[in-house]
């Protein structure tokens, strides 16, 4: 999508802290970490949220989580979370699926 930050970073015409690079995910350095390591693993196919994905992408979206478990074992992670956020209301600021991945402190209970 011409006007998507995610795309932009994905073609490279906006630069980023690139942590790790694949055939279908991007895994990136967030420009406002809430912690010592906050990573943003992006799906390279422009999906606005997960209730948009296709049975297509779960052919691909299974491997997420080996990207992941690779990310985080190289940024050193014993305990870490994993937020996806989807829509608006829910805080979701880029229209494209992506995960947050967030660790490198104790981190406080949600709710």
């Amino acid at each position: 999508m011409a006007d998507c930050v995610f795309c932009k970073i994905i073609d490279g015409q906006i630069p980023s802290e690139k942590v790790h690079e694949d055939e279908d995910f991007i895994v990136i350095k967030d420009i406002r970490p809430v912690a010592p390591v906050h990573l943003l693993v992006i799906y390279k196919k422009h999906v606005p949220t997960v209730t948009e994905l296709q049975v297509e992408d779960s052919q691909k979206l299974w491997r997420l989580f080996e990207v992941i478990k690779k990310v985080t074992k190289e940024q050193g992670l014993e305990s870490f979370r994993i937020v996806q956020n989807n829509g608006k209301d829910a805080g979701q600021e880029i229209p494209h699926i992506h995960f947050h991945v967030i660790g490198g402190r104790r981190l406080g209970h949600i709710g």
